[in-house]
C-alpha cells in the first residue's frame, strides 16, 4: 500500500486551460485527442511533434511551432497553454548560485536553486511540495507547514524556468550548465511519488529535456515503503537524508524515524533496484557541533552502512535563529570525513553555496518569507509595490 497524505483541503485550484508541459507522452496524445486535434492514428506523430518543440527547443507559444499546420497551431491556441509560473524574485550569488522564487499559483509558492559546478556540470535543486510536514529540528524549510503536493507539471516548470534563465534551449547534448536535477529542495519526494515519477519521466526523455536517470537523484528524509517503488517506477538515483546511526539521536532530529526506525529504512536501501558500485546510494549528514560529530558517531555510521555500495556527503551546519544547533568546527569535519575515507567511503564535505541569497541547504523560502515581511513592516508602502499573494 502506498503511502499518501491527505491534502484534500488544499488541492491545486483548476486552470482555465490545460498545461501541456507538464502532461507525459501518454497524457498529451490523449489530450489532443480528446481536444479533437488529432485522430487517434494520428496521435502518437502529433504528440510527438509538440512534445520536441515543448521539452527540446522550450517553445511557450504555439506559433512558433514551424512544422504543425498554422490550424492545427491555432487549435492548440485555443484548447491549451504552454505558460511558465510567474518569477517573483530571481537572485545570484556571488559564487554563482542561482535562486529563483515561483509562484505556481496564488499563495503556492516555492524555490528552486541552480549550483553550478556540481555534478557534470551544475546542479538544480527542486523543490516537490509546498512546505513540509517532516519537522526535521535541524532544518529551516521544515518550520512551514505544508500546503499541498506540487503537480508534475510544477516540477517540471522548475527545470523549464531555471533553463530559460541560463539559455539552454534548444536542449544541449554537450557543454550544458545544466547537466543534474536533485530532487532536495522544499518538500518530502516520496509523499508525492505519483508526481515525482510523472516529472522525471518528462526530464529523463530522450527527444525532450534529455536528462539521463543516472543524473536525478531523489533525496528522501526515509519513507521506507516508497524506497522501492521509487527505484522501480523512475531507475533515479537515491539519497538518504540520514544525519544520525542511531535510533534515539534519529528520532530527535528526524521525527520521521519513529514511523520508519533504521534497521526498516536501510532494509530498503540494500533492495534498491539496481544498486552497485555503479549505482550507489548517497548518505547525507549534516554536521552539528557536539551532536552527532565524534569519532564515536563516523565509527558508528561505518558500521551501519557495512556492506552497501555508498557515499556520504558531510554537510556543514546552516545556522539559524532558534534552531538551537551550531557547526561542526572545520577540524571536526575533517576528522570524522577521514575516518570514513579509511573505512573505503568517499565523504566529501559539501562546499556551503548560496548562502549570501539564502539559497544554502535547509534555508529554502523561509527566510525569503520572512525578509518580506519585514520589508512590509518597515515600508508603509511596500504592501501596495509587492506583488500580493492573492491575486
Amino acid at each position: 500500500m502506498g503511502v499518501t497524505l491527505d491534502l484534500s483541503r488544499a488541492a491545486a485550484p483548476p486552470l482555465a486551460k490545460p498545461n501541456l508541459c507538464g502532461m507525459t507522452r501518454d497524457e498529451l496524445r490523449a489530450a489532443i485527442v480528446a481536444a479533437g486535434i488529432a485522430r487517434p492514428e494520428k496521435a502518437r506523430m502529433r504528440a510527438s511533434q509538440v512534445w520536441r518543440w515543448i521539452h527540446h527547443y522550450g517553445v511557450t507559444d504555439f506559433d512558433r511551432m514551424t512544422d504543425v499546420a498554422k490550424e492545427t497551431r491555432a487549435a492548440l491556441a485555443e484548447a491549451f497553454t504552454l505558460a511558465r509560473p510567474e518569477v517573483v524574485e530571481r537572485q545570484v550569488s556571488r559564487d554563482g548560485t542561482r535562486k529563483w522564487l515561483i509562484r505556481m499559483a496564488p499563495g503556492i509558492e516555492v524555490e528552486t536553486v541552480y549550483i553550478p559546478d556540481v555534478g557534470r556540470a551544475g546542479a538544480l535543486c527542486v523543490s516537490s511540495q509546498v512546505g513540509c510536514t517532516l519537522n526535521c529540528t535541524f532544518c529551516h524549510t521544515g518550520t512551514q507547514s505544508l500546503v499541498r503536493n506540487l503537480t508534475a507539471g510544477e516540477i517540471v516548470a522548475q527545470v523549464q524556468t531555471a533553463r530559460d534563465d541560463l539559455g539552454e534551449w534548444p536542449s544541449p547534448k554537450e557543454d550544458r550548465r545544466l547537466s543534474n536535477v536533485v530532487f532536495m529542495g522544499m518538500g518530502e519526494p516520496l509523499y508525492n511519488l505519483d508526481n515525482v515519477a510523472d516529472a522525471i519521466d518528462i526530464i529523463a526523455d530522450h527527444e525532450g529535456i534529455a536528462i539521463s536517470r543516472r543524473r536525478i537523484t531523489v533525496s528522501t528524509s526515509g519513507v521506507a515503503p516508497e524506497i522501492g517503488p521509487l527505484g522501480a517506477r523512475t531507475q533515479a538515483m537515491l539519497a538518504i537524508s540520514l544525519h544520525a546511526a542511531n535510533d534515539a539521536l534519529r528520532e530527535t532530529l528526524v521525527p520521521l524515524n519513529r514511523k520508519y526506525p533504521i534497521a526498516e529504512l536501510m532494509a530498503a536501501v540494500k533492495a534498491y533496484p539496481g544498486l552497485s558500485n555503479a549505482k550507489r546510494v548517497t548518505f547525507e549528514y549534516v554536521m552539528l557541533k557536539g551532536v552527532n560529530d565524534s569519532p564515536a558517531d563516523a565509527k558508528a555510521l561505518v558500521k551501519l552502512l557495512a556492506g552497501v555500495p555508498a557515499k556520504i556527503n558531510l554537510i556543514p551546519f546552516n545556522p539559524w535563529p532558534g534552531s538551537g544547533y551550531t557547526c561542526s568546527e572545520w577540524p571536526t569535519i575533517e576528522a570524522f570525513a577521514a575516518i570514513l575515507n579509511r573505512a573505503g567511503y568517499a565523504s566529501p564535505i559539501r562546499t556551503p553555496r548560496g548562502r549570501d541569497i539564502l539559497a544554502a541547504c535547509g534555508q529554502l523560502k523561509s527566510e525569503s518569507e520572512k525578509l518580506r515581511a519585514s520589508a512590509r513592516r518597515r515600508t508603509p508602502d511596500a504592501a501596495r509595490l509587492e506583488p500580493s499573494r492573492s491575486d
